[in-house]
């Protein structure tokens, strides 16, 4: 992933936007944080508004405080997703590995009474019973078995088994070992993506709590801040959809006059990257797998059909063009290739924050498609919803 289009978070005093609590809707009620759980690794939290003067926070340190609470939150989501498929991989491993135990031990069992039938029929004639029946019973089969050249005393057949043995043997415990090793690998990943569940729920308990503090005046006023933030994201992509619309008319401008006879205009036709064809119809099909989400909640780790996170519901609107992505954001941004803002096209991944902790797919003229935060619904929403400068990167994933 290129890193000359991560965009640096500013300091001083930022008021978080739209992707920070919905303060006109649901998140002001509290609605859905109580049956949400998570997990965060803390991050570095934006530089917090200067603190009023009669020491209660204003209604931008609320809102800067409860988005950056959000923001740690969704970011520890991605972990503990992550934990989770790691967690599922090892349980599949664990449950292949006990499988193929058990079978080998059923061929070692078999083979055990192979050479027992050969002991015993030794002990009825009379003959090198006791060489065989040590062997059966010996620390060590291999061990016994070179010492005492039980090999020159044996029939084909007889040798034959005991090979079969002595390699059963040791492909059993070899496999048990592995079996145990991946068994407590498995319980380090329990604890790590039940360490994490309790640090996300924390951060939405917290986050849910300054809500609640807020009296009714303090929360029309955060409205009205919510509503001025949405109209500001809003401009700013109408800025951009203006801009990527004048270079898409010289790019054509220049396409006719470079067609002419006479060789035409020299002008650049370099300004926006098109992509093919091939693209824009799978990207078409990941925009109408996304669209038919709109209004489905976003749960943490969920990964639908009725509930999303912001990375289950890229990966499965892509899933459905047939292009396979990765579960975790800090993964999606690599799967695929990074191109500039003014380059974006409909369906590539658009990127937030330095941790990368947010996902949407973008649809055109300045607007995405993506499942906000918890207490929030999968919507559309101008990619500035939270400024500019939290854009990290963009990225077409075929």
């Amino acid at each position: 992933m290129a890193s000359s289009h991560r965009k640096s978070r500013p300091t001083g005093t930022r008021v978080a936007g739209i992707r920070t609590p919905a303060f006109a809707t649901a998140a002001l009620t509290s609605v859905a944080l109580l049956s949400q759980t998570a997990n965060a690794a803390p991050t570095a939290p934006s530089t917090p508004p200067a603190p009023s003067s009669d020491d209660k926070p204003s209604m931008e340190e609320v809102e800067a405080k409860v988005g950056d609470l959000y923001r740690q939150a969704e970011s520890a989501t991605d972990k503990y997703n992550a934990a989770k498929e790691k967690t599922s991989k090892q349980r599949g491993r664990v449950d292949a590995l006990m499988d193929d135990v058990a079978q080998r031990t059923q061929k070692l069992n078999d083979a055990r009474e192979e050479l027992g039938s050969f002991a015993a029929a030794q002990y009825r004639t009379g003959s090198a019973a006791p060489d065989t029946a040590t062997f059966l019973l010996a620390d060590d089969p291999q061990d016994y078995f070179d010492q005492n050249q039980l090999m020159d005393r044996l029939t084909a057949r007889q040798k034959d088994a005991v090979d079969d043995y002595v390699t059963q043997q040791a492909e059993t415990t070899q496999k048990r070992q592995e079996a145990t090793v991946s068994l407590e690998s498995l319980t380090e990943s329990q604890d790590e993506l039940q360490t994490t569940k309790t640090a996300v729920q924390t951060k939405l308990v917290q986050a849910r709590q300054l809500l609640s503090r807020l009296t009714a005046e303090e929360k029309l006023r955060l409205a009205a801040i919510e509503r001025e933030k949405q109209a500001e994201a809003r401009r700013q992509a109408q800025e951009l959809a203006r801009q990527q619309q004048a270079a898409e008319q010289r790019r054509q401008e220049a396409a006719a006059a470079a067609a002419q006879p006479t060789g035409g205009s020299s002008a650049d036709t370099s300004t926006t990257t098109v992509p093919d064809s091939s693209y824009a119809t799978k990207a078409e099909k990941a925009l109408a797998f996304a669209r038919a989400q709109v209004g489905k909640p976003y749960v943490w780790g969920a990964t639908g059909p009725d509930s999303y996170d912001c990375s289950s519901l890229t990966q499965a609107a892509w899933r459905a063009a047939g292009v396979t992505l990765p579960r975790t954001t800090y993964d999606q941004v690599n799967a695929g290739t990074t191109v500039s803002l003014s380059d974006i096209q409909p369906g590539d991944l658009v990127f937030f924050y330095e941790d990368i902790s947010h996902v949407g797919l973008y649809i055109g003229n300045g607007m995405m498609i993506h499942a906000p935060k918890p207490g929030a619904y999968v919507r559309e929403e101008s990619i500035f919803y939270d400024g500019e400068s939290t854009i990290h990167s963009v990225v077409r994933p075929a």
